[in-house]
């Protein structure tokens, strides 16, 4: 993405693994991913950011009327 945007972050421990759930500031929009708790967390919020990027990403470039 072209600009820094602030994001959440939240941790959710599932059994053995952990959910991570990247928020958007300005939007609201999230993306969520599961992972492995002893990847870290910094590889974590890394791959829950990408995602959202992605999510956002594809947001800008549907088509109204688009689902």
């Amino acid at each position: 993405m072209a600009g820094r945007r602030e994001v959440i972050f939240e941790f959710i421990r599932i059994g053995g693994a952990v959910k991570v759930t990247a928020v958007d500031g300005a939007t609201g929009i999230e993306a969520s991913i599961v992972g492995n708790p002893a990847a870290g967390e910094t590889a974590l919020k890394r791959l829950a950011r990408r995602k959202l990027d992605y999510v956002l990403a594809k947001q800008a470039h549907a088509k109204p009327g688009d689902t």
